[in-house]
């Protein structure tokens, strides 16, 4: 499970709750705020990951959190919170240093795909290399080297292989894999997934007992490393 801190700065209780619950369940530390003065100071003495950060607030808006905030020099990823249509919001936020920005109303799936790329983008452990038992996942130079021996893999199957190894043991169901591995806005089926699992299983066989790409009946899968 994910330990990164997420401050949510937003006004609307609903919107903060319905935040809260979905990234919690993605295994996220949250932190709430209702208006941009308290979120202001909860991020200077909680230190959080990432800021989900609501434009219009009282008290102190949007626009004045994340000018404090790059102004003292942080680098902290911050997704603003925008109205439907004001494009005007979503090009004054990257300017002022946004590193993205998700429209109301909010899709849930949407927000933590969106959340999960940002902090993948800008983590600085992330080589895009992985190391296995008679494994290696590069996504950078989309190869895939089994054995010492390099094998032929589409990139969405080193995509979601790298995507289920880079958090060994954590299930993921097929709706998340779509999400995070082929983006959320498409609109496959989830047995998409299944036919890319088998495609990797075939290619995977025998090459360690210490290691497996498995399924979780009812769920899902996850790339499942053994002692």
């Amino acid at each position: 499970m994910s330990n990164k801190k997420i401050l949510i700065v937003e006004d609307d209780e609903n919107i903060r709750e319905l935040l809260r619950l979905y990234l919690e369940r993605e295994g996220y530390d949250i932190s709430e705020a209702e208006n941009g003065a308290i979120g202001l100071s909860k991020w200077k003495a909680e230190n959080p990951d990432m800021m989900l950060l609501d434009v219009m607030m009282p008290v102190m808006d949007g626009w004045q959190v994340i000018r404090e905030i790059r102004d003292s020099g942080s680098s902290m990823p911050v997704i603003m919170i925008t109205a439907k249509g004001e494009t005007m919001d979503k090009v004054s936020g990257l300017e002022l240093g946004a590193d993205d920005y998700i429209v109301k109303p909010l899709e849930m799936r949407e927000v933590v795909a969106r959340v999960r790329a940002v902090l993948r983008r800008l983590s600085p452990d992330d080589s895009g290399k992985l190391f296995f038992d008679n494994l290696i996942i590069d996504k950078q130079a989309y190869e895939l080297i089994i054995a010492g021996k390099h094998v032929d893999a589409p990139p969405k199957e080193i995509e979601l292989l790298y995507f289920l190894a880079q958090s060994p043991n954590r299930v993921f169901t097929r709706a998340q894999l779509l999400d995070d591995v082929w983006g959320f806005d498409y609109f496959g089926d989830t047995r998409t997934v299944d036919v890319h699992v088998k495609r990797l299983r075939e290619k995977l066989e025998g090459a360690s007992d210490k290691w497996e790409l498995k399924t979780v009946w009812g769920v899902g899968y996850k790339f499942e490393t053994k002692n």
